[in-house]
């Protein structure tokens, strides 16, 4: 937003020796100590915890109010000096103005606002450069097994950087860290190039997205997604915060605005759609840097694609079904290929009292347990009948679901909820799976024109959800190889 209380709000001018010393991003609040989430205050360059810390900063801003209400009417203009309302995030280089209550997006006629931007930004690379002799010869010190990554007879460093919680945002670090971890998807982003500077008013500078603002403000979701996943890859520092991405996810998916708890699966499928999408419009307007690099790869996998063009999304996500129903009266068969980028596997319900892997003798439930189910010939009850077009009216049917085509990286969610009459409750069932050779041979259609190598799957990554509602989420990424033919999961 345009905030109107800059000009009483910033008047610091970037100098190293009000500022604390070290890279901005580990700044230390002058209350708590704490080096979570800095804020600075543009007008005294104190720094302060954000508010899902402490909430120092805002604190701050508070104080300064009590003192200038007691300030004299005929000191007017000494209480305008006092406020104490604009900060800036030291880690993003956002500002927000506790007046307002929102981030800003303008600045001052002397442009101070940017100038301490680039200040910080300065002091952060020259405090990076400082360190990276130090961290190196700590990594080479270190194991070469818990600190690399071998790929493909390279090496690369394993992504180290978490994400800030933004409040109830743990749905989205967790979809985050696990798609940073899938190697051909992040570094399909990373290699992508920025985004072309915008004339005009906001030529050079950065831009900010923010809840208040309108239609007409370019975000690109594809942009601040490269931005998120190079930042978790840089190791600059400990902890990145996405509040950019999260802000533009608030524009083009509605259900995701606010700060409740919200569904990660739900929030995967809709950000891989919308990413997919993006990219097809990009496609479609001769962007190249967006077309996948291989035109073969487009063509075989046309049929997985969604809404038209075959994206990275689709290539290495998508997979089809084949949906087969047969008519119990006359025995009339129907076909249909359905494209999916994930599959949504329901656990049988035999297992569904055992909660851990000890709790009697009974069998455990397996992820096989799960798939087996979600393949196996059922029968559609009265609320589903099919309509026959031989018989010319609904009927009982049977419905079987075979994999046509595997993706590269195979999305599994497990159903852990259930609804009564009135209730939804939480399925707590131990569900063992391998973190190795996942073998799905077996569920493929013409299982017999696949090699042994390229059913198998590595586990990548695992979203857990703790608690009965939609509570905290667990990402635990998992590194290893990826087969040329295979794929994870």
């Amino acid at each position: 937003m345009e905030c109107p209380h800059l000009a009483t709000s910033v008047c610091i001018v970037p100098d190293s020796t009000k500022f604390p010393n070290g890279s901005p991003s580990s700044w230390c609040c002058a209350v708590c100590r704490s080096n979570k989430s800095p804020w600075v205050c543009l007008m005294c360059s104190s720094v302060h915890c954000g508010r899902y810390v402490n909430g120092h900063a805002k604190k701050h801003y508070e104080d300064s109010q009590i003192h200038s209400n007691n300030v004299k009417k005929s000191e007017k203009h000494e209480k305008e000096k006092l406020q104490h309302a604009v900060c800036m995030d030291c880690s993003s280089y956002s500002t927000y103005c506790y007046r307002c209550d929102d981030f800003v997006v303008n600045d001052t006629k002397m442009g101070l606002v940017q100038r301490v931007r680039e200040h910080l930004q300065n002091l952060e690379n020259s405090a990076f450069s400082a360190d990276r002799h130090c961290k190196r010869k700590l990594m080479e010190s270190s194991s070469i097994n818990s600190k690399y990554l071998k790929l493909n007879g390279g090496t690369s460093a394993i992504c180290a950087t978490g994400l800030r919680n933004l409040g109830n945002t743990c749905f989205m670090n967790a979809i985050l860290q696990s798609l940073s971890n899938i190697q051909q998807f992040c570094c399909y982003f990373k290699e992508l190039p920025a985004v072309e500077l915008r004339s005009g008013k906001t030529a050079g500078r950065r831009t900010y997205h923010t809840r208040s603002q309108g239609d007409n403000s370019v975000s690109s979701l594809v942009e601040e997604f490269r931005k998120t996943l190079c930042a978790l890859w840089q190791g600059s520092q400990t902890a990145f915060c996405p509040e950019s991405l999260f802000y533009v996810i608030w524009k083009i998916m509605p259900n995701f605005r606010g700060y409740q708890q919200q569904d990660a699966h739900e929030f995967m499928r809709y950000l891989l759609d919308h990413l997919h999408l993006e990219l097809q419009r990009s496609y479609n307007g001769m962007t190249t840097s967006f077309i996948l690099p291989d035109s073969s790869s487009i063509s075989s996998s046309s049929k997985c694609c969604i809404n038209g063009v075959s994206t990275v999304v689709t290539n290495i996500f998508g997979g089809i079904l084949q949906n087969e129903v047969n008519c119990l009266i006359c025995g009339t068969e129907s076909r249909k290929f359905d494209p999916f980028l994930d599959l949504s596997l329901d656990i049988p319900s035999q297992f569904r009292n055992k909660r851990s892997k000890n709790q009697d003798n009974g069998p455990v439930c397996t992820l096989r347990d799960c798939l087996r189910s979600f393949t196996d010939l059922e029968e559609l009850d009265e609320t589903e009948l099919y309509m026959c077009h031989k018989c010319k009216k609904r009927q009982k049917s049977t419905k079987k679901f075979w994999i046509q085509k595997l993706p590269k990286v195979l999305c599994l969610h497990l159903k852990r909820f259930h609804w009564t009459a009135y209730l939804r409750n939480k399925i707590d069932t131990y569900v063992e799976f391998p973190l190795q050779a996942l073998d799905m041979k077996c569920f493929l259609l013409e299982p017999e024109n696949s090699g042994p190598e390229c059913c198998l799957y590595d586990l990548a990554a695992v979203v857990v959800h703790h608690g009965s509602g939609t509570n905290v989420l667990t990402c635990w990424p998992v590194h290893s190889r990826c087969q040329s033919c295979g794929g994870a999961w």
